[in-house]
């Protein structure tokens, strides 16, 4: 194997070395190789670092590839620069923790669980914050970009549930070394390894709260189950409502349109698809017009807790998960430099509605 090396005459005798057979692209070996330096101590804040030329030069390597690098270096505030003087090691970054939390989009919840991510760092960490919006091939593209750039990737790995693009994310995932990856929400059971994780189980923990509120939904008459066609994870929650419902013999139907006709009085509707969506409020349209009182006539629980379920019907009930715990789990395994794979905590939100 070919390799072009450097020795400079430091303190520490830093070596730089590159890998010109590796598929990892020079300049990113280049970020890496700092990177590793200035985390081993082998580069102090304020030593010098070699220029463009000089390393351009002993790695054999153009000194456009050599920009590259230490113009990501420098946006991660590892190396500055001045006339003079030329490159070294900065202090801006020193103590401070770089984290890329790539959610798949920003809701209610998720603001909830950010905001209590970031107060629950606190002003240790550095973070950036990129959208996927579920579309796989984005996500890839910012992992791709951002590897080796950030000292945590805190990702909310939701995308469709069928088998090829699952194992196109597990494979994406694995590119991140375990001590760096947090999964947030939904744990990817194929993936293995000591990553961590904070999450909620979708099918267990409906059927486990349905189980142990068994006895509000004992009131009603029938429970009526309504969720959008093609939601990501419906199909797991009805899995496992559908189990609740079977073992307790529940009289339960399922639809994913509301229909006028259909609501009775003295009948119970989960709808899971969130807070202020279009079947919630064709459902309550739908009561008005037929004058059914909801959180008396009818009950009604959503999916997701925000803090306007409490205005909403003077106050929305709710199965979620803890959002605000999920966050403050999450931040503390950095803090802690310990990661560990935690089922969040999901419960029964009552308000007026039920």
């Amino acid at each position: 194997m070919e390799t072009g090396t450097l020795k400079q005459k430091t303190p520490m005798k830093v070596i730089i070395s590159v890998d010109y057979n590796s598929q990892t692209p020079l300049y990113k070996q280049i970020v890496k190789i700092f990177q590793d330096h200035v985390s081993a101590g082998d580069y102090k804040v304020g030593d010098l670092i070699p220029s463009m030329n000089d390393l351009s030069n002993k790695l054999r390597i153009s000194k456009e590839t050599v920009k590259k690098a230490y113009s990501i270096l420098r946006e991660m505030d590892i190396i500055e620069s001045a006339q003079g003087k030329g490159f070294y090691i900065s202090n801006k970054n020193k103590g401070k923790i770089k984290t890329l939390l790539l959610f798949d989009k920003i809701s209610t919840y998720k603001q909830t669980l950010f905001n209590s991510f970031v107060e629950t760092i606190g002003d240790r960490d550095r973070i950036t914050i990129l959208l996927h919006n579920q579309d796989i091939n984005l996500f890839e593209f910012y992992l791709n970009e951002n590897l080796g750039k950030f000292d945590y990737y805190v990702i909310t790995p939701h995308f469709p549930l069928c088998a090829d693009i699952q194992k196109r994310v597990v494979k994406i995932l694995k590119k991140i070394p375990n001590r760096q990856l947090i999964l947030l929400d939904h744990n990817i059971e194929k993936l293995k390894g000591n990553f961590g994780a904070v999450y909620q189980d979708f099918e267990n923990d409906i059927y486990n709260e349905l189980t142990q509120e068994m006895h509000f939904l004992r009131k009603y008459n029938q429970l009526n189950v309504i969720s959008l066609a093609g939601s990501m994870y419906a199909p797991k929650l009805i899995k496992g409502i559908k189990r609740f419902t079977d073992e307790n013999h529940f009289n339960t139907n399922f639809y994913n349109t509301i229909n006028v006709d259909s609501i009775r009085i003295n009948d119970s509707f989960l709808i899971l698809n969130g807070q202020v969506d279009l079947k919630l409020i064709e459902l309550i349209n739908a009561a008005r017009v037929k004058g059914i009182k909801i959180g008396k006539d009818i009950g009604i629980i959503s999916y997701n807790e925000s803090p306007i379920n409490e205005i909403i019907l003077d106050g929305l009930t709710v199965f979620s998960t803890d959002f605000k715990q999920m966050g403050k789990l999450a931040a503390k395994m950095i803090i802690e430099k310990s990661l560990s794979k935690v089922k969040c905590d999901f419960k029964l939100i009552k308000r007026n509605t039920f």
